[in-house]
Order: structure tokens, then C-alpha cells, then sequence
């Protein structure tokens, strides 16, 4: 389906891409990993020095793109989990839904194990992290554009003028979010760059596609959070569904569901020692014996999962945007009995997701956020202590968490201090 689309949108498809749907069809995952590797050196989206070529965009990359990402959820990812994601992400979506997938699993599974991604069967398959591209939205109106509003170029403009605005006020007003590059250069003119900007852009777009297709129901797997969203949003399986209308809370019935859900399938890949009263201790310690020492002694989990990086990310993610979900939930709640409540499942939710994948940035940092705010300093520092102590995270990757640990010992330290002057 993917090399018939791809054809369609080119008088003659380029030799390379020819050459790379040939190998794809053999299920020839390092000829397709390698093919891969040389594209991203050209394409715009990945960040290289080299020159970009104009062919990587548009309809037949991404075809390129879609047949790419299901190989490397079944030759990097364990075939195991890599088909319970998009299997059990399927069966939870209503047909005729609009769904936005964020990370590469939560896109790429799902578009390859549709009936069909090109004929919205069952459903509608969309990034919200392409959606600023230009040429993006060209290929979601060839596709779905007779079915479904999809933004115009003249959309994409307007929240692109719509974020400026916004991004310089709070410029101003000294209110930017970590990693917002904004800059106003010589002749007064707003600059924006980075990831975080692009981001804050696709979720105005994905807003439009939410309010110009009120008689669909809409589900998201999410990449970055976006802030319009979180009151509308409530725990749906590995996923979220979206709202009509904003959720003045998240019922007990939901919330339990939740914690059912994912008690149930997680016991399977650690096993089922991780409960609501496990302390960070234990999990620091079955991350250090398992994940990094793969001593499965007494493991009564599955041992291929903690040994397949790209299932364990996956699913740990998965479970960190959830907790991520409670914990703006604890955030906002000015009830002490919901605070209580909220802090208590978003706690659960991001132990899960540390146990899951113990030396997840991600999972960390959004960890580490939560033990803060809840003045849990030790805690903290003892899940970033033992995210940095992970083998893989020994060289270059592993600097951004030890400089968070250096960061917390400096605060326990200046906190002891002041109490100790106290």
C-alpha cells in the first residue's frame, strides 16, 4: 500500500526509494535500517550538516517514512510487545475516530497494522508532530482531506503568526518554557527555533483539526504535552481520549480503570511486585539487579522484555504521559481530598514508568518534578542516582542525568543547611 501511494505521487519515484520498497518487501530490516540511516543524513526533519534534499518531503517520503518505522517496530522491537501496542491501541479506537499517534511506535505500529492507514480503515492515523510541515498537510489532504478537514497552508500560517504573538508576549514577560528558543533580532523582528516551539505550533493545528471535525471522536498518544489539551483529556488504555467538553474532574470509575489497566499489564514484564505502597527504594533496587546487572535471580517478570530497549521506552513512555495527566490534574485541583487522590495515582503511574524503563530521561525528569513538588528531595535524588548508575548511560547519554544529580545533591545539601541553621 505504502509503495502503491508512493508511486502515485511521483511521475517516476526516485531510484533510491525504488530500491528501498524492494529490500522493505523481503522484510530485509538491516538493508532497510541501512537505506534508512543514508536518507536521515538529507532529510530536513533529522538534524545533520549536510545539504537536504527536496525529494525527503512530502507524499512519498512519507510513505518512505511509515514503511520504515513498522520494520524498526519489529526489527529493533521485540515482536512480542511491539504488536500488543498496536493491537490493543486498535481494538480501543471506535471506527470512523481521528487518531493522532506521537511517538515513532505510537505512529508506525498503528499505521502498519490498520486495515488500512490510506483508507482510514478503521480509523484516521495522523502525527501532531508533522503537522507544521507544510508539505505534511499536503499529504494528509491527498489522503484524508475528501473525509476530513485537514489545515490549509493558510491554517498553518495563522497559528504560526498566532504563536508568535504569543511567544513574544511571554518573551516579555519573562514566562517562556524551558527549551523555547525566542529571540528578537537586530530589526525587532521574532525568531523562533528548536523543538519545543515547532511542538507548541502543531498543537495549535491540532486544535483546528479537533474543532473542524466536531462528529468524530479523537484519541491521542502523546509525543509532547499540549496545554489546551490536559482538561480535556482522560486515560484510555495505553492512550487518551479526547473530550468534547473539558472534565471537571477524572472520575473514581476512570481513574480505577486506569489503575486496573495497567497493574494487569505490567505484571507480565517486571512481575507483580510494584503495588501502591512499594516504596522508591524497592524500585531503585529492582532497576539496579535487573536492568543493570540482568540478574533475573527470583525475576518472575519476562526477561526479553527488560532486554529490548526499544519495548521497554515504549511502554515506560506510554505510562509517564499518563502520570504526566494526573499530575497537572494535582496541579489544578483545589480540593485537598482530590489533590490527595491525584498525587496518590500519579505517583503510582510514574513509579510504573521508572520500573518500566529505569533510565528514561523522560520518566525521570517527570519523576523527579513530581517527588519535588510533594518536598520528597530524598526520594528524587535517589531515582536520579540510579537512572545514572544504568549502563547505558555511562558515556555521553548519560549527562543530563548526572548533572541532575548533581543538581539535587547541591539543593538536599543547601536544604539541610537551612534546616540544621533553623
Amino acid at each position: 500500500e505504502k509503495e502503491a501511494q508512493a508511486n502515485a505521487a511521483t511521475n517516476k519515484m526516485p531510484s533510491e526509494f525504488q530500491a528501498f520498497f524492494a529490500v522493505a518487501a523481503k522484510g530485509d530490516w538491516l538493508a532497510v535500517s541501512n537505506a534508512f540511516v543514508e536518507f536521515r543524513k538529507y532529510a530536513g526533519q533529522y538534524e545533520h550538516s549536510g545539504k537536504i534534499d527536496e525529494r525527503l518531503r512530502g507524499t512519498a517520503w512519507q510513505a518512505v517514512l511509515e514503511t520504515w518505522g513498522a520494520l524498526d517496530a519489529f526489527g529493533e522491537g521485540d515482536e512480542k510487545y511491539s504488536l500488543a501496542i498496536g493491537t490493543n491501541i486498535i481494538a480501543s479506537i471506535p471506527p470512523g475516530s481521528i487518531y493522532f499517534g506521537g511517538t515513532d511506535p505510537g505512529r508506525f505500529i498503528v499505521t502498519a497494522l490498520q486495515k488500512s492507514h490510506v483508507n482510514a480503515d478503521p480509523f484516521f492515523t495522523l502525527t501532531q508532530n508533522a503537522l507544521a510541515d507544510g508539505t505534511y498537510l499536503d499529504y494528509l489532504r491527498a489522503m484524508y482531506g475528501e473525509k476530513i478537514y485537514v489545515p490549509t497552508r493558510e491554517d498553518s500560517q495563522r497559528c504560526f503568526q498566532d504563536y508568535i504573538q504569543d511567544a513574544q508576549t511571554r518573551l516579555q514577560n519573562h514566562q517562556l518554557k524551558p527549551g523555547e528558543d525566542i529571540r528578537t533580532d537586530s530589526n525587532g523582528r521574532v525568531q523562533v527555533s528548536g523543538q519545543v516551539a515547532v511542538m507548541e505550533i502543531n498543537g495549535l493545528l491540532v486544535k483546528i483539526i479537533f474543532d473542524k471535525n466536531p462528529g468524530h471522536e479523537f484519541y491521542i498518544e502523546e509525543s509532547f504535552p499540549f496545554d489546551w489539551m490536559y482538561p480535556y483529556l482522560e486515560p484510555h488504555g495505553l492512550i487518551f481520549k479526547i473530550n468534547r467538553q473539558p472534565l471537571p474532574a477524572l472520575s473514581d470509575e476512570i481513574v480505577q480503570r486506569d489503575h486496573d489497566y495497567w497493574a494487569h499489564l505490567v505484571q507480565p514484564m517486571i512481575g507483580g511486585w510494584l503495588n501502591d505502597d512499594t516504596p522508591v527504594e524497592q524500585v531503585a533496587a529492582f532497576a539496579k539487579k535487573t536492568f543493570g546487572k540482568q540478574n533475573f535471580t527470583g525475576f518472575s517478570g519476562d526477561p526479553r522484555f527488560i532486554q529490548n530497549a526499544y519495548s521497554h521506552k515504549m511502554f515506560s513512555k506510554l505510562r509517564s504521559s499518563l502520570g504526566g495527566l494526573y499530575a497537572w490534574r494535582l496541579k489544578h485541583a483545589t480540593d485537598a481530598s482530590e489533590k490527595d487522590r491525584m498525587a496518590h495515582e500519579a505517583d503510582f503511574a510514574f513509579r510504573q514508568a521508572w520500573a518500566l524503563c529505569p533510565y528514561s530521561p523522560e520518566a525521570v525528569f517527570r519523576y523527579v518534578n513530581f517527588l519535588l513538588a510533594q518536598d520528597r528531595g530524598a526520594d528524587a535524588l535517589l531515582v536520579a542516582g540510579t537512572a545514572a548508575q544504568m549502563p547505558s548511560m555511562q558515556g555521553k547519554d548519560g549527562e543530563q542525568l548526572r548533572n541532575l544529580v548533581e543538581q539535587l545533591q547541591k539543593f538536599q545539601k543547601a536544604k539541610q543547611t537551612s534546616s540544621g541553621g533553623k
